[in-house]
């Protein structure tokens, strides 16, 4: 049987890091991208379709699955995996971000966070007690610490205060996860490093949780519109200041650029919307850059979306189909695309775990950065 978990390093290139993350519901290699699940699907994908695109893991979303179907609901039929019919590892957020983001707030106190439905209006706690409580009910596999997050624009003082409540609800969650029987034995919670864009108190997170204890760590609190110069800023030291033999995870990234700069910085683990959302609006990523398949230049275009792109996509349909389809409005459009860039995100990963492995990841980065700056999509 696999182990709870265990997080093996193979091959380092300068700051990266391939490896693999063992746990009981499978391996997850490292660098690894997580589709993204926000309520029990990655959307226009059968789970069937995102596994043979090479995922080993999806990420699922507290705040949204706590609201609609509910957690207690999700548990009684069978957590995650059972209800959605995935069987490998599956990571919860803590619902934090979306709180923050997606919700009427009432009140935000020591205890966590009173705030409104986005749905109905309906007003709801969460607290890091209540989010260890539905990533359990859930059936996380890797569990998030619940964390409070604030612009990198606000005062350092804010920037201050939000990071020190954040630490201490990261040790409430870890006391709320560990509290949680036969779950907690055989499942994993990662802390998140807060701080801002701001290194002192970066480090004052990172030795926060690390007095506290996790299986894993999260850089938080990046890509919320600071721009990629001042995240792969951070990037140059945040990594650094956490464990080098656990997990590091950079919540919310990224464009494919995004993940080459950070895996070069040391991130082991990534999760976006992007692909998803941008094949649903028919955007499509390739090696020579983004193409909108909307652009009339597509409209007679035999060829595929991507030559060197292995999916079913690009090996079955031409440029011309998928135009015609997105402009027409069709499912199968946006089915079909997104099916596209989940294998091209996992190609990249693919591509950056055997660069570390064999000495060579800034060549490869490098001609990765001059095909996609430089193609025409």
């Amino acid at each position: 049987m696999l182990p709870r978990f265990d997080f093996t390093i193979a091959a380092t290139d300068g700051k990266a890091r391939t490896g693999v993350i063992a746990m009981r519901r499978g391996e997850i290699r490292t660098p690894a991208f997580m589709p993204v699940g926000t309520a029990a699907t990655v959307k226009a994908m059968k789970q069937q379709d995102v596994r043979a695109s090479g995922a080993d893991i999806i990420l699922g979303n507290t705040y949204h699955l706590m609201l609609r179907p509910g957690a207690e609901r999700v548990h009684r039929l069978g957590g995650l995996h059972g209800f959605m019919g995935w069987d490998r590892p599956i990571l919860t957020d803590s619902g934090g971000y979306q709180v923050m983001s997606l919700s009427e707030l009432t009140k935000r106190s020591e205890d966590g966070i009173v705030f409104k439905s986005h749905l109905d209006g309906s007003r709801h706690l969460l607290s890091p007690e209540r989010s260890m409580e539905i990533q359990r009910l859930l059936g996380s596999n890797i569990v998030m610490a619940f964390d409070e997050l604030v612009p990198t624009t606000s005062t350092r003082e804010v920037q201050a205060a939000a990071m020190e409540r954040s630490m201490r609800w990261a040790r409430r969650s870890r006391a709320g996860f560990d509290a949680g029987g036969e779950h907690a034995e055989h499942n994993a919670i990662f802390g998140i490093q807060q701080g801002a864009l701001d290194e002192g108190l970066r480090q004052w997170s990172a030795d926060a949780l690390l007095d506290i204890g996790f299986d894993g760590y999260a850089v938080g609190g990046l890509a919320v519109g600071e721009g990629q110069e001042a995240m792969f800023a951070c990037l140059d030291y945040a990594p650094g200041q956490l464990d080098a033999a656990k997990p590091r995870y950079l919540m919310g990234v990224g464009k494919p650029d995004d993940i080459v700069g950070a895996v070069e910085r040391g991130i082991d683990m990534f999760d976006c919307v992007l692909p998803t959302r941008s094949g649903r609006t028919g955007q499509a990523f390739t090696a020579r850059g983004p193409v909108n398949i909307r652009n009339a230049r597509h409209a007679e275009d035999q060829g595929p979306l991507d030559p060197s792109c292995p999916c079913p996509t690009c090996s079955t349909y031409s440029r011309a189909y998928l135009h015609h389809l997105v402009r027409a409005g069709e499912i199968l459009g946006a089915m079909l695309m997104t099916e596209h860039n989940l294998w091209f995100y996992q190609q990249l990963m693919a591509g950056l775990r055997g660069a570390i492995a064999a000495g060579r990841l800034t060549e490869h980065a490098n001609a990765f950065r001059a095909a996609y700056y430089g193609g025409e999509g």
